[in-house]
């Protein structure tokens, strides 16, 4: 049986604000723990002001208390902007209060624009990301009390303590990623609406090198994957539509609003970006459910991936849901 999860990106629709997307995520979280998803992730975006993902540790928290069975976390935290012991007494924190839900996937993608980037540094300057393989380390010492003795903050312990800690993944659209991942000992998730193209051969990667961990005896690969699925094949790339156009903004401040569709489509687009759409055209898998589920149980066996993260972006939260619930029914998932 196909393993599906969420991945949301929390967005705020034009003619919309924060607090109703906000709150259209809590609903959406719970459809689909009823849908039968396994779990839902929350991503992290800055000074995006279509995007009200800038604190997922908050959101959630607010989630897991609005549902009661399905596995809840971060997709991702971004590791360069904390430290790894605030990080990790955070996730310990969420821990706590939802036993055994909670999943802390690491990203080391900015999630914002340069100037964003440098507001949220936690030092004196931003760390670079020669840093991210220590950052990471340093995290997973904290989450499981194993720092060496000879680590500068030996006997340092994240609190609240307890015998279990998050289920840690490693976020990436490269093989860098995955070489930490597999190095590690940790479950990678690849992100496919990023860069499709080299998947199978990064998530190949991975499994050839992974080297068994204490939390993680065997290699685990999520895919995330750009979904949405309508009724129709036509109607599903009409509501594409929004979500392409809005894309083609770089993330953080210059990123606009998400577009209704007859406002998008009436975009006047230069040439380049007219050629932008067709490259990143095989970022997403649109039409209805039978088409969808066709071309995610390819990708899944080319991938060998053992699960997919599903992110839907259109304007109409409606649309979004049902997307969602297309895709559940194509998957026959084991709803409550």
């Amino acid at each position: 049986m196909a393993r599906l999860g969420v991945l949301d990106q929390v967005p705020i629709p034009a003619g919309s604000s924060a607090a109703e997307a906000l709150a259209c995520t809590v609903a959406l979280a719970q459809a689909a723990e009823r849908l039968g998803y396994r779990r839902f992730w929350v991503a992290e975006h800055h000074n995006t002001t279509s995007l009200a993902s800038s604190a997922p540790e908050v959101l959630i928290a607010h989630v897991a208390a609005h549902t009661s069975s399905m596995r809840v976390g971060a997709g991702g935290i971004l590791l360069s902007h904390y430290s790894p012991l605030k990080v990790a007494e955070v996730f310990r924190t969420l821990q706590t209060l939802h036993p055994g839900r909670i999943d802390l996937g690491i990203g080391r993608a900015a999630g914002t624009d340069e100037r964003t980037e440098a507001a949220l540094a936690h030092g004196p300057g931003a760390l670079g990301d020669e840093c991210h393989p220590d950052q990471l380390a340093d995290l997973l010492g904290f989450l499981h009390d194993r720092l060496g003795r000879d680590h500068p903050f030996a006997g340092v312990v994240a609190m609240p303590a307890g015998t279990t800690a998050p289920e840690v993944w490693v976020l990436g659209s490269s093989a860098y990623g995955a070489s930490l991942a597999a190095k590690l000992g940790l479950p990678f998730a690849f992100a496919h609406f990023v860069a499709p193209t080299f998947a199978a051969q990064v998530v190949a990667g991975y499994r050839r090198r992974f080297r068994p961990s204490r939390v993680c005896r065997a290699p685990i690969v999520a895919l995330g994957v750009s979904v949405l699925c309508a009724d129709s094949d036509a109607e599903a790339e009409r509501l594409a539509i929004s979500g392409d156009r809005w894309r083609l903004r770089s993330e953080g401040s210059e990123r606009g609003p998400l577009l209704a569709v007859e406002h998008a489509e009436a975009q006047a687009l230069t040439d380049v970006e007219r050629a932008r759409l067709a490259q990143q055209r095989d970022r997403r898998i649109t039409g209805a459910p039978d088409r969808v589920r066709a071309v995610l149980d390819e990708l899944r066996r080319a991938t060998t991936a053992d699960e997919l993260v599903v992110l839907s972006i259109c304007h109409d939260p409606a649309a979004r849901l049902r997307s969602y619930e297309l895709l559940a029914d194509a998957f026959q998932l084991p709803a409550m």
